[in-house]
């Protein structure tokens, strides 16, 4: 039988970061809002605003909170400074 080695963790690796920071978080928010607002004009029948809302958040928000490079090493250092 082999021996089963044991992963030994590496000490300097960092630890994982989520990539998105205020920023990213402030548009997919404006797209969710645009996209359930366009919902509901479509239930209520507008067939102009409807539209213009739904590729609004689907087709331009969602892709730029996704796209722009959100800083969230600076979203911890606000924390941390409120706090003091």
């Amino acid at each position: 039988m082999a021996a089963k080695q044991k992963m030994k963790r590496d000490d300097n690796s960092e630890e994982f970061k989520w990539p998105f920071g205020k920023r990213n978080y402030m548009f997919f928010g404006a797209a969710m809002l645009s996209i359930i607002v366009g919902y509901i004009a479509l239930g209520q029948g507008s067939i102009t605003l409807a539209p213009i809302l739904l590729v609004l958040g689907y087709c331009v928000l969602v892709p730029i909170s996704l796209i722009i490079k959100g800083d969230p090493d600076q979203d911890e250092s606000e924390i941390t400074e409120r706090e003091n």
